[in-house]
């Protein structure tokens, strides 16, 4: 068997899913988890804010425009990040993570076009699953001045009312892998490459 000399894990990371979703509610730890899994295994990793930021600090086209938008105070729109992450896709061959987008259905629908388009399709859903009760706990230990409890459960709604019905939409796909997100960043982080392998 030709990998009978190599160590297990390199035969389990060429396994591994290379182009992943990351969803889950505020406070579950995805982030972490997103800049972990891409650096060990050379993942490209796609946070919105990361990627708005760096277009701006870098003062591309869209990077310009998206500075304009954000100093109205507005919310950048989907099209515009669409087509970051469309210029980041095309410049880049190897695996990449999604993290915090798409944010609804409409973002959902528009992102697999593109990726048709760049054949690059999504091959798993990676969802953070934690409770509420937890979440709240969480979030307020992070001790931001402005989290209050009111507050808190408010992002979560709008969590719940934008990101759950993605979760509809990528289980009827047979994209989405629940994880379970309780207990230590290395313990979580076992159970993602569990279900990527």
């Amino acid at each position: 068997h030709p990998f009978s000399s190599c160590p297990d894990f390199v035969v389990r990371s060429a396994a591994m899913k290379q182009r992943l979703l990351f969803l889950g509610p505020p406070g579950a730890g995805k982030g972490t988890q997103a800049q972990q899994l891409a650096e060990s295994q050379g993942l490209l990793h796609l946070s919105t804010g990361d990627l708005l930021r760096a277009e701006v600090a870098a003062g591309t086209d869209l990077g310009k425009e998206a500075e304009a938008v954000m100093a109205r105070g507005e919310l950048v729109s989907d099209a515009l990040v669409l087509a970051i992450v469309r210029s980041r896709l095309q410049a880049h061959t190897g695996g990449w993570l999604l993290d915090g987008f798409p944010r609804n259905v409409a973002q959902a629908d528009a992102l697999a076009q593109l990726l048709e388009e760049l054949d690059q399709q999504i091959e798993v859903v990676v969802l953070m699953e934690l409770d509420d009760a937890v979440l709240v706990q969480r979030l307020l230990g992070r001790g931001r001045a402005d989290d209050n409890e009111a507050v808190i459960r408010h992002r979560l709604e709008v969590y719940r009312q934008q990101t759950e019905p993605l979760i509809a939409y990528y289980r009827e796909r047979g994209l989405l892998q629940s994880v379970e997100a309780a207990g230590t960043v290395e313990a979580i982080a076992e159970r993602i490459r569990g279900v990527l392998g």
